[in-house]
């Protein structure tokens, strides 16, 4: 009797070190663009999403960073060939490093947030930006005294056209003739770096009469803030909730949900529910919103509020659809 508790104690602890090692042998990676993973936007949700994910299940993640565009083929088959099971790139720039490596490392399974890349073992997450962008285009003309409002994209190119085509749906939905007067900051990822250029862009929109603007610029938008703050006007943050950078002055941030798609991922991974392909995240799946907190509480009043809530509502029914610039690489508003 005693040797068949023994032999029975040594299965069970055997079972329970076979459980314990199986947990710790799955590993999740996520690499962050040159913004780096506290750039107070894009690059941070997703720092924060694998954060969550390290508190929830208890697994650790390894992380990696580009200093510049070379390296991201390298980081990513570093991370592979260190055993990752899945490995997270963080923004549309790394589309072809995602293609290249994935055929490489079959086995490990790649997300790439913000694009489409071809792969097998290839997992894409893209949103529907001009939704949120609508939210708060609404938002920004209720708010606006002037009927000009402002918009300023990072790098030009059809990702950051589809924030500023819904920003002016939004704001013609409310008023045909508001006025929506758009710059984009460069032609190069740069373009999400360059504070001091998003600064100069908001005080010329201003100076033509605009009153709120609103950024799809990463840290290229902090200068846009800081300008809205020294001239009293209005601005929109991006991608995370911005509304604390500078209180008082920040209307509302239209909120790209990049903390989930992190999240659901690794989860999904470890799981083993993760699946290749495309996933697409609007408002009815939880990928954007518009934030209302403490920060801006004061800014919205309840009739914008309302007014905003009612236009989610619509777009989430069907009631109103928000056309996609990146369909025809065209608005049909300006």
């Amino acid at each position: 009797m005693k040797v068949s508790i023994k032999h029975m104690s040594i299965a069970v602890a055997a079972a329970l070190m076979a459980a314990t090692v199986s947990a710790k042998d799955f590993v999740p990676a996520v690499v962050y663009d040159s913004a780096g993973k506290f750039d107070k936007s894009f690059n941070e949700m997703a720092y924060v999403g694998a954060e969550r994910f390290k508190k929830e299940s208890g697994v650790a993640y390894r992380e990696g960073q580009i200093a510049n565009e070379a390296q991201k083929e390298q980081v990513l088959r570093n991370l592979a060939r260190k055993d990752a099971d899945i490995v997270i790139a963080v923004g549309f720039s790394f589309t072809q490093a995602v293609e290249t490596v994935a055929k490489e490392f079959p086995k490990v399974k790649f997300t790439l947030i913000d694009a489409v890349a071809k792969g097998d073992n290839v997992q894409n997450i893209v949103f529907k930006e001009q939704e949120g962008s609508f939210l708060v285009g609404v938002a920004a003309t209720l708010s606006s005294k002037s009927q000009k409002i402002g918009f300023i994209g990072g790098m030009d190119f059809p990702l950051i056209r589809a924030f500023g085509c819904g920003y002016a749906q939004g704001a013609k939905y409310v008023n045909k003739n508001a006025e929506v007067f758009q710059n984009m900051t460069g032609n190069t990822p740069q373009a999400f770096n360059d504070p001091a250029r998003g600064a100069e862009l908001a005080k010329s929109q201003f100076d033509r009469g605009a009153d709120v603007v609103f950024a799809a610029a990463g840290g290229t938008g902090l200068g846009v803030y800081q300008a809205a703050k020294d001239a009293k006007k209005l601005a929109i943050g991006v991608d995370s909730n911005q509304n604390h950078i500078q209180p008082g002055t920040m209307l509302t941030s239209m909120v790209k949900r990049v903390d989930n798609a992190v999240f659901e991922s690794f989860t999904a991974a470890k799981n083993g529910t993760w699946k290749p392909g495309v996933k697409v995240l609007g408002l009815k799946e939880g990928g954007v919103d518009w934030a209302l907190d403490s920060n801006n509480r004061k800014l919205i009043s309840a009739d914008i509020e309302k007014k905003v809530v009612a236009a989610r509502n619509d777009i989430i029914a069907g009631k109103i659809v928000v056309v996609d610039y990146r369909d025809k690489n065209s608005c049909p508003v300006q």
